[in-house]
């Protein structure tokens, strides 16, 4: 497969400095952190390699993305910075003098390379790629045998060029249209292939969501688009293995936000943020370790980064490097914040919380009980089926209320909640717990600037 590519010859000086780490990040698009078998996936035998992935390094049960939709999801996981301070909150692309990973791996002679998700990461000028692949010529980023030959390709450049190098594999599934779905033909023209089609029977509806025909459609469907996500995840890392490279690559997977149905993608809950983050870091991390304490941000991807490959730290950054977590030091990290600001339609519904290992504080600032929340979840059969359940099934309706409107406070304890389907911010029990994350957020969003700061503390005063 034909990449494109700027000229890899190597320098004297190149030939004369150390080996450095190589770096392998994997994303998948909309998958729920707890798809994968290795995180709970209840249906079975969905992702083989995703979990033979975990089962040669570490896992994290508390790692979260920093926003949950795609674009500045990955503008936080490339610059160390909250979306308001990088300039990416939404759509847009990042500010100019915001540093970037991929500045400092150029400067330091790395090889860089792209699949798919490219118009995600902008202005280019500030992603220094060295081999760029839209996602049309990978079967629409849904091709796991495309995705083999192009890593082998993009392994044996950097091979060809003495470099180390940083891959960004990025898979479009499970993504919208799902695989085998109405939506595809709609969208595509045809059926992308696939090779194992997850049935409504297997389908395993997650408590957060109604186990109704609807919903478990949809979710019949995703299951699908996911296992041929988790072939995508396998041909990249098979074709780094037949490189030869293995050894010498620190590789991550995660995804970029949570499913694309309501209570998850483009909000602040925990199916929304939570990841499925797994490090392989031949040498350090531990194989089949499972990391049930330390907290992960996505602003954390790019000083991690740069302290693995032996960088400089990059002034300015809101993340902090996780090398001593990967090497079996606790991070004393007590709680990470996360963000929402605008949905790809432009509409703005700032959301702001806390994220702790057992409770999670969320302030709606949008919500006046009359404005109606529309976002990427609701565009699917299962919203359609949840509103039509919801007039003759009042559990159903009350979450459809509660999706649609909010409350200006949410408060879950997930020790006892784990899916967040009770709201205890109003209840008198949890009142002290409700002040301590009122206080939490306030100071947060002081620290950092963020441009909710005034109107949070005018409406909860210390």
């Amino acid at each position: 497969m034909p990449l494109s590519r700027r000229s890899f010859l190597p320098s004297l000086s190149l030939l004369a400095q150390p080996k450095r780490l190589n770096v392998l990040l994997i994303t998948v698009d909309d998958m729920n952190w707890n798809t994968p078998n290795c995180f709970g996936g209840q249906v079975q035998g969905l992702t083989p390699n995703i979990d033979k992935l975990a089962s040669e390094g570490t896992r994290f049960e508390h790692a979260h993305v920093t926003i949950a939709v795609c674009q500045p999801c990955r503008s936080a996981l490339m610059t160390g910075r909250y979306p308001h301070r990088n300039g990416a909150e939404g759509f847009q692309p990042i500010h100019s003098n915001v540093p970037t990973l991929q500045e400092q791996l150029q400067k330091a002679g790395y090889f860089q390379g792209i699949f798919s998700k490219v118009e995600h990461l902008t202005p280019a000028a500030k992603f220094c790629w060295d081999v760029v692949l839209e996602r049309e010529p990978l079967g629409r980023g849904r091709s796991p045998q495309r995705y083999y030959e192009a890593a082998r390709d993009f392994f044996a450049q950097a091979k060809a060029a003495a470099k180390p190098f940083f891959l960004m594999a990025n898979s479009d599934d499970p993504h919208r249209p799902y695989a085998g779905s109405a939506d595809e033909i709609r969208t595509f023209g045809q059926t992308m292939d696939f090779t194992r089609r997850v049935t409504e029977e297997e389908a395993w509806v997650p408590p957060f969501l109604p186990d109704i025909p609807g919903v478990r459609k949809e979710l019949a469907e995703y299951y699908t688009s996911a296992h041929r996500a988790d072939q995508s995840v396998g041909a990249v890392l098979r074709a780094l293995d037949e490189a030869g490279l293995r050894e010498r690559t620190l590789v991550m997977f995660l995804s970029d936000n949570g499913i694309a149905l309501p209570f998850a993608k483009t909000n602040c809950y925990l199916h929304s943020t939570k990841t499925p983050w797994i490090v392989r870091w031949p040498g350090v991390t531990k194989s089949g370790a499972v990391n049930r304490t330390d907290l992960l941000s996505g602003i954390d991807f790019t000083p991690t980064i740069l302290e693995a490959t032996g960088l400089e730290p990059v002034a300015g950054l809101d993340g902090q490097s996780m090398v001593p977590v990967l090497r079996g030091k606790p991070a004393k990290r007590e709680r990470i914040f996360t963000v929402f600001h605008e949905t790809s339609a432009r509409a703005r519904f700032e959301m702001r919380c806390v994220q702790e290992r057992r409770f999670g504080y969320i302030w709606n600032a949008w919500a006046d009980g009359k404005r109606e929340f529309r976002g990427n979840g609701q565009a699917g059969l299962s919203w359609k089926a949840m509103v039509e359940a919801a007039a003759s099934d009042p559990r159903v309706a009350q979450r459809v209320k509660l999706f649609s409107t909010r409350h200006r406070e949410e408060l879950y304890d997930f020790a006892a909640d784990p899916d967040g389907l009770r709201n205890l911010a109003a209840d008198p029990a949890f009142a002290e717990e409700r002040k301590r994350m009122r206080g939490l957020l306030r100071e947060h969003l002081r620290t950092v600037g963020d441009p909710q700061a005034h109107a949070f503390a005018q409406e909860f005063p210390a």
